[in-house]
């Protein structure tokens, strides 16, 4: 079917319009910035944008006028500019995951490193506690022992003058140390 030149004038408008709805980013649901979406919304059949048919121009010119702007760094589609967006801070989050890692990692051989040392230490005192401790107890750590009893833990068998003169000579003993 033909069309006339006002018909053909009406279209382009059209066409034009649309053009710069979606190129503004008012994309409709389910569509693109593309040439089927262009197609769609303006009413005109997809195949009159290629070959020799009348809107290649207006393709051209639509092909173009994207580019610029993806040259500039805009994106008139919305879905496009979330997407990568989400990339970048899919990109970021791996990268402070790896970091956060890496120090989890450093933390656990500085605690192994330094359980180590603890346990180092720990057998060099035993060591030394044990190097410096005399085999046989002296009597005088025997005689200290037996004055420094508690009155319960003395024999039953004493007598109260005996339990009395323990008590004595056990406070005389905490008074001179």
């Amino acid at each position: 079917m033909r069309i006339n030149a006002a018909q053909r004038t009406q279209n382009e408008n059209r066409i034009r319009a649309t053009m710069d709805r979606l190129l503004r980013g008012e994309i409709p649901p389910g569509g693109n910035c593309d040439i089927k979406t262009l197609a769609l919304e303006s009413g005109i059949d997809r195949t009159a944008f290629y070959g020799t048919r009348p809107y290649t121009h207006l393709r051209t010119e639509f092909e173009h006028r994207l580019q610029q702007l993806k040259h500039t760094g805009q994106t008139p589609n919305p879905k496009t500019a979330q997407i990568q967006r989400l990339k970048a801070d899919i990109d970021k989050l791996k990268t402070h995951l790896a970091q956060a890692n890496s120090t989890i990692e450093e933390l656990t051989d500085f605690r192994t490193h330094a359980l180590a040392r603890l346990a180092a230490q720990h057998d060099e005192i035993l060591h030394l506690r044990a190097a410096t401790k005399p085999t046989a107890p002296l009597a005088q750590d025997a005689e200290h022992d037996r004055t420094h009893q508690r009155p319960s833990a003395l024999s039953k068998h004493t007598t109260s003058s005996n339990r009395r003169d323990n008590t004595v000579s056990i406070m005389n003993v905490r008074k001179t140390h």
